[in-house]
């Protein structure tokens, strides 16, 4: 989160528009040395929350681009305010992927040197185990991930009945059929892309369909692009409902999640803006999670179970994305998660 002398400064700029570091400091009311200005403007203008224009005293200051995208929000304090009394953006936003994400990256330099880190140690790791070692490893992660990313959506099986149906093939009793097909879906679609690592290798339309129709195999929900209007509970915010325009969504997506260089950022993108787009009638966050951490698998890096996140906080930073655009809740989520599976397994 950002202190309060960081908070004053950024709103100065957002009333004041360009600034140098000499108006800023004269213009704030906290009672700050020039010298901690400079630090601060330094940090935030690293962190892509400010940008400049022109060069040594003449050096101003603005409000960046992906300022709304990436800013630190209190979000037990955006939820506070009920539903329909929450100002958000309604409708899908174009310029999200088009614009905003081709131009700029989401991982601030600490983040990325955190992740990078423990990638490190994951890749240190997985060279001193066994091939059998990695597999018992990797099977226990899907078991965890099969359980957690059904449980997100309301499924009820522990994780204890989850690794009982996965491997000896046992329902759990007063459990739907339709949960333990959930379950046994998402260990076919883990399995699926374990065994074809660079399948989703480059992102297309088409590719995804595949996976999401792995997800949904015998459960009463349409497989490829949905055709009509879905809501969302939660949220006010509305979903593409043309599917011409979904999938021009989708491609772009596809286009944005190729072209970017950064692992971390190409599996975060997934995992954001498949759930954002929701391209189908059902499946759409569980096929974001599968696609994210078929990325990852693609370049050899850790994969995310999600097994210690909450559950209404993943369905918090999720609606905050959709509703105000701000990835930052969904992004320390991310990053909590991939230290966490690095720790635990393998």
């Amino acid at each position: 989160m950002l202190n309060n002398s960081e908070i004053e400064l950024l709103n100065f700029i957002k009333n004041e528009q360009k600034r140098s570091s000499k108006e800023i400091y004269e213009g704030i009311s906290n009672s700050i040395s020039y010298a901690t200005v400079k630090r601060i403007l330094t940090k935030l203008t690293t962190d892509h929350l400010l940008v400049t224009i022109g060069q040594g005293k003449s050096t101003k200051y603005l409000i960046s681009p992906v300022y709304e995208l990436l800013q630190p929000i209190d979000i037990d304090k955006y939820f506070e305010s009920e539903i329909d009394e929450r100002k958000i953006r309604e409708n899908f936003n174009f310029n999200l992927i088009s614009e905003v994400l081709f131009r700029h990256t989401i991982f601030i330099e600490s983040e990325l040197i955190k992740l990078t880190n423990l990638q490190n140690t994951y890749s240190n790791n997985v060279a001193q185990l066994t091939e059998s070692e990695f597999k018992k490893d990797l099977e226990r992660l899907a078991i965890d991930l099969s359980w957690k990313s059904s449980q997100i959506e309301g499924n009820t099986y522990s994780l204890l009945e989850t690794e009982r149906l996965l491997k000896e093939k046992v329902t759990a009793s007063g459990k739907t059929k339709e949960e333990a097909i959930m379950l046994l879906n998402h260990k076919d679609a883990i399995d699926f892309i374990i065994e074809n690592p660079d399948y989703l290798i480059p992102l297309s339309i088409s590719k995804i369909e595949d996976i999401h129709s792995i997800l949904i195999k015998e459960l009463a929900i349409d497989r490829n692009l949905r055709k009509r209007r879905v809501g969302i509970s939660g949220t006010n915010y509305r979903p593409l409902d043309n599917e011409f325009q979904i999938s021009d969504a989708l491609t772009n997506m596809c286009d944005l999640i190729n072209a970017k260089e950064n692992v971390f950022e190409k599996a975060l993108l997934a995992l954001a803006i498949i759930s954002y787009i929701q391209p189908f009638m059902d499946g759409n966050k569980r096929t974001a999670r599968i696609v994210s951490n078929a990325i990852l698998m693609n370049y050899q890096y850790c994969p995310i179970s999600f097994r210690t996140v909450d559950s209404v906080e993943y369905k918090k930073a999720i609606i905050f994305f959709y509703e105000q655009n701000n990835i930052s809740r969904f992004k320390e989520i991310f990053i909590n998660q991939f230290e966490f599976a690095v720790n635990t397994y393998f």
